[in-house]
């Protein structure tokens, strides 16, 4: 699938940024003629500005690792407000408040105890980083070919939510067993204290249902978020380029661009939050309970119930979407990954709509 879709990218000329520098030749449909020995010499250089070909296996590779570290790294940085927040959603009576929840954690289980969930935390995130990211340019890339250029810059916010919800399909499942594991270990007191413990016990009691029955909640939960996420952070990023940045994004700095991302991303991730909280709620309290169903908890919790906890995951998404398009970004610009620019009207649908010179 990669290989083939590796082709795709490097024939959709929409997909690849590093294309857009050079015009086809004296009657290109790209631009206006231009000195073919000008366009030698600049896609010489457009090919030794970047490390590998946008759409190749070492650039799904490399948006892979960059998926691992920004979502491994950052989920595992917020254990413990993690913590307190899925206690706060299935101990209400107990945890109040996020600032009660932090003195009672504390009081009970000393400062060790804010980081219990880390390893789970870690590995499944990291997991689910892997695909998320890298599924998402992979998606990113197909749709993008069967659409074609016309229809890729008219229908791009579609395109966004397509590739994205695909790609958090496959990175839930990936990510469901460990997310099962942190659960159990957060918010049931004694159960167990490392993954090592968890991991058997929860075999033992319900077999590989244990770690996989919530994924149904999971999908209700990350998809609307992942979707909420790269498209709000695409036309975000968009609109800062085109309202705000003072100058467009070819002109500015790396860190210039890079602060652009973590905006786009902290806007897009308040919007995750609050989309994505109330089934983040039911998995809270689906994978605490033995043979509760998604729909039990979620009649029983009711509407008031499902909004428990949302200004400490507001605090946490925000921060967490933010970091991680920012690491994201980060580890394209130093592996010299192609990125491409905000989207402009092709020539051709131009030239159509009458918007041409």
């Amino acid at each position: 699938m990669f290989s083939s879709v590796a082709h795709l990218a490097r024939a959709n000329p929409f997909s690849a940024p590093h294309l857009q520098l050079v015009h086809d030749g004296p009657s290109g449909p790209r631009g206006p003629p231009g000195p073919p020995r000008r366009s030698r010499h600049l896609a010489a250089a457009a090919v030794e500005e970047y490390s590998c070909e946008f759409g190749s296996m070492k650039y799904y590779a490399l948006c892979g690792f960059g998926g691992v570290l920004s979502c491994g790294l950052t989920h595992t940085a917020v254990v413990p407000l993690d913590l307190v927040k899925c206690r706060m959603q299935v101990d209400p009576q107990k945890y109040k408040g996020i600032f009660n929840g932090f003195s009672i954690t504390l009081k009970e289980d000393g400062v060790r105890g804010l980081a219990k969930g880390w390893a789970p935390t870690f590995i499944g995130y990291s997991m689910q980083g892997l695909c998320k990211f890298g599924f998402y340019e992979v998606f990113k890339a197909l749709y993008s070919n069967m659409l074609g250029e016309e229809n890729t810059y008219l229908w791009r916010t579609s395109l966004y939510l397509a590739a994205s919800a695909s790609a958090e399909f496959f990175a839930d499942i990936a990510l469901a067993p460990m997310e099962a594991a942190k659960v159990r270990i957060q918010t049931q007191p004694g159960y167990a204290n490392t993954l090592r413990e968890a991991v058997p016990k929860m075999y033992k009691e319900e077999g590989l249902n244990a770690f996989y029955k919530g994924v149904a909640p999971l999908w209700m939960r990350q998809i609307p978020y992942t979707m909420m996420k790269f498209a709000c952070f695409e036309r975000t990023v968009e609109a800062l380029y085109k309202f705000v940045v003072p100058k467009p994004r070819s002109e500015c700095t790396k860190a210039e661009q890079l602060v652009v991302t973590f905006v786009a991303g902290y806007i897009a991730g308040v919007f995750c939050a609050i989309v994505s909280h109330p089934a983040d709620s039911v998995v809270s309290v689906l994978n605490k309970e033995k043979g509760s169903t998604a729909s039990q908890v979620l009649q029983r919790l009711g509407f008031r119930g499902v909004w428990k906890g949302l200004f400490a995951r507001i605090i946490m998404i925000g921060t967490l979407t933010a970091l991680q398009w920012f690491i994201y970004d980060s580890v394209k610009v130093y592996f010299r990954l192609p990125r491409p620019p905000p989207p402009e009207m092709p020539a051709s649908l131009k030239k159509k709509l009458g918007l041409a010179e």
